[in-house]
């Protein structure tokens, strides 16, 4: 597949965009922007180079791949503008919450569906994406979806009926973790350290103990032991976390969420 559309240049199309275009999966005449945000399309054809000012419809009928970047709330109506144009074509979505069935159902039986659930750390190369293929998708056009990915990131092949919980885990996930480097610089801040030092030790600190979690294949309980030693300061530190429910509050905002993406589901 050689041209891909975008339907939506959002940051998460950007990311997309930067990503295929490093991975050299398409070159940048290749690739086709429809968003109305004048600011957001001068931006994409400044920094790359791609073609942009078309209508929805121009954009699926001049592309083998079209992704639906766009606002769950905006979908249905995008949907009817393009209809069966579709036919024929790998359409990919990457909106929260939004079923195949939703998106088959303007789009006719011939569509090939399948519905990404990434996350904003895709923008710096370090994203987490789940796919769920619909039906009739070929193994080639799977694969397709799996490199555009891929080049943004880490991929996991699920049945959709799991999507609503990846959203809640990690599409969600980012922002949960932003809050923790907040709080863990703040605490540094409190214990007299400056904002700027304590920032970047948060930061470094949360990235080393996930690439520790993915590089070593441990399991995090093991990892979190190697680390707490008797009667010393991080076995200290765990008490209280344990103490203020950090564990069960991350399981009932995962859960929150992922009940909020079958709500925008329906």
């Amino acid at each position: 597949m050689n041209t891909i559309g975008f339907l939506g240049g959002g940051r998460m199309a950007e990311a997309l965009i930067s990503g295929v275009l490093a991975a050299k999966l398409f070159e940048p005449e290749k690739i086709r922007v429809a968003d109305p945000d004048a600011m957001r399309r001068d931006h994409l054809k400044t920094h790359y180079g791609v073609q942009v000012g078309l209508t929805n419809s121009e954009v699926v009928a001049a592309s083998e791949v079209v992704v639906l970047a766009v606002k769950p709330q905006a979908m249905t109506e995008v949907l009817r503008g393009v209809g069966g144009s579709v036919s024929n074509r790998l359409v990919v979505s990457v909106a929260a919450g939004v079923p195949i069935c939703r998106i088959q159902e303007p789009l006719g039986l011939q569509a090939s569906i399948i519905r990404a659930m990434p996350n904003t750390p895709a923008m710096v190369g370090a994203g987490m994406t789940a796919l769920a293929v619909g039906p009739g998708v070929e193994p080639e056009a799977v694969a397709c979806a799996r490199q555009m990915f891929e080049s943004v990131g880490k991929v996991v092949l699920l049945e959709e009926r799991l999507m609503d919980a990846v959203t809640g885990l990690s599409g969600s996930g980012p922002a949960y973790i932003f809050l923790a480097i907040e709080a863990m610089a703040d605490g540094g801040v409190k214990m007299g350290l400056p904002r700027e030092t304590a920032s970047v030790l948060a930061a470094q600190t949360v990235l080393g103990a996930a690439r520790m979690v993915l590089e070593s294949g441990q399991h995090p309980a093991r990892l979190k032991d190697q680390v707490a030693s008797p009667g010393g300061t991080t076995i200290a530190g765990l008490h209280r976390l344990e103490q203020g429910g950090l564990r069960a509050v991350l399981m009932d905002a995962i859960e929150a969420a992922t009940k909020r993406s079958q709500e925008l589901g329906n």
